[in-house]
């Protein structure tokens, strides 16, 4: 097992795969790596060889899967030229190399070539500097805040389906996706075996994400059958956000509205009182899907995207009730703002483990 202590720097920490294995690594309790951006591996060599020297690991997720045949050999060999540089500059280098590769290496396309010919370079440079290799060969990857029409099908059906559109296919195949905290915790673990792929035809893919998003357009949380699904709906999700309107019926009795419908999803309902000026939260999920529902006082919700700063501020009143749903991997939290008590109900699409509560502290706005 890898020593979560150990000193490690993320190359490509700013993508999809690097998103996904920062948070992670929070949510782990990981030191914070060294993060690696473009102009750290495109400027001189010495500067980078700087920011490797002493360093334990190396992550390199950096690489190009789409465009033209030459810059997708140049998105992927490239940067591996440039860390081969730094790395024979450092007085002490880097003990390990972990490269993200591809199932597809080797495959006679202009992607699995370069990915091959990435992953030789690496190889010849921890050989000459008494390091080592691991080269970890991954499938197609899923999962929050994909790039559509780059990372995945699934980052682009998500869009497309967001936006209001129908899924683009193009013919149907066979698919095989893992989702990349799954990849992640591989990375971070080479004790941890990979988790195994699911497998899908792109055209029940699309009906399947049709489906959820029909459903969450009407703010019904959808049958989830399985891990995946509820994988695949967070990642619609991340594409989706907002808040939910909730139909509202009175009569002289007073008034009833339907805080979450939920068809198969299960899951666990509890409230709870704030007193004002106080504070619930300050955390995040992996996995987990959360709605927040307000029956009486004032509150503001505050979301914050992982690794990111900018805070996204929702007021919401008993007065005029509205469900927010909780992003996945997204640090949240409510402060009753109101003079009187604050009413909220939850809801949760899971029954709370306290052996694994997929519960972690973070503060929405870490710096105040």
């Amino acid at each position: 097992m890898s020593d979560p202590s150990a000193t490690v720097a993320v190359v490509g920490a700013s993508g999809f795969l690097g998103w996904h294995l920062r948070v992670l690594m929070r949510a782990k309790g990981h030191p914070e790596p060294r993060i690696i951006t473009r102009a750290d591996l495109t400027g001189p060599p010495d500067r980078l060889a700087g920011l490797l020297e002493g360093t334990d690991r190396v992550y390199h997720l950096a690489g190009a899967c789409r465009g033209e045949p030459a810059d997708v050999r140049d998105g992927n060999v490239t940067p591996a030229h440039h860390l081969d540089a730094a790395i024979r500059r450092c007085a002490r280098p880097p003990a390990e190399v972990v490269y993200a590769n591809s199932v597809q290496a080797g495959n006679g396309t202009p992607y699995g070539d370069a990915k091959q010919h990435a992953a030789a370079l690496l190889r010849a440079t921890v050989a000459a500097t008494g390091g080592t290799l691991r080269d970890v060969a991954l499938p197609n990857l899923f999962g929050e805040h994909g790039r559509p029409f780059h990372n995945s099908v699934v980052a682009t059906f998500c869009r497309q389906l967001a936006d209001g559109q129908p899924p683009t296919v193009h013919g149907d195949r066979e698919l095989e996706l893992l989702h990349a905290t799954d990849a992640a915790a591989h990375l971070l673990d080479p004790d941890r075996p990979l988790a195994p792929c699911v497998r899908t035809g792109v055209r029940d893919l699309a009906d399947r994400l049709g489906r959820f998003a029909a459903g969450y357009r009407g703010s019904t949380i959808p049958h989830l059958a399985d891990r995946f699904d509820v994988r695949l709906f967070n990642a619609y999700r991340s594409h989706a956000t907002g808040r939910h309107g909730l139909p509202r019926n009175r009569d002289g009795r007073g008034e009833l509205y339907e805080a979450a419908r939920t068809t198969g999803a299960g899951g666990q309902v509890f409230v709870s009182t704030t007193a004002p000026g106080q504070t619930r939260g300050q955390h995040f999920h992996l996995d987990k899907i959360e709605r927040f529902v307000v029956l009486s006082g004032t509150a503001e919700i505050r979301l914050r995207r992982m690794l990111d700063d900018t805070v996204v501020r929702i007021r919401v009143s008993g007065d005029d009730p509205h469900a927010i749903d909780m992003p996945a991997k997204w640090a949240h939290s409510i402060t009753n703002v109101g003079p009187d008590e604050l009413l909220t109900l939850f809801w949760a699409n899971e029954v709370f483990d306290p052996e694994h509560p997929d519960t972690f502290p973070e503060a929405v706005e870490p710096h105040r």
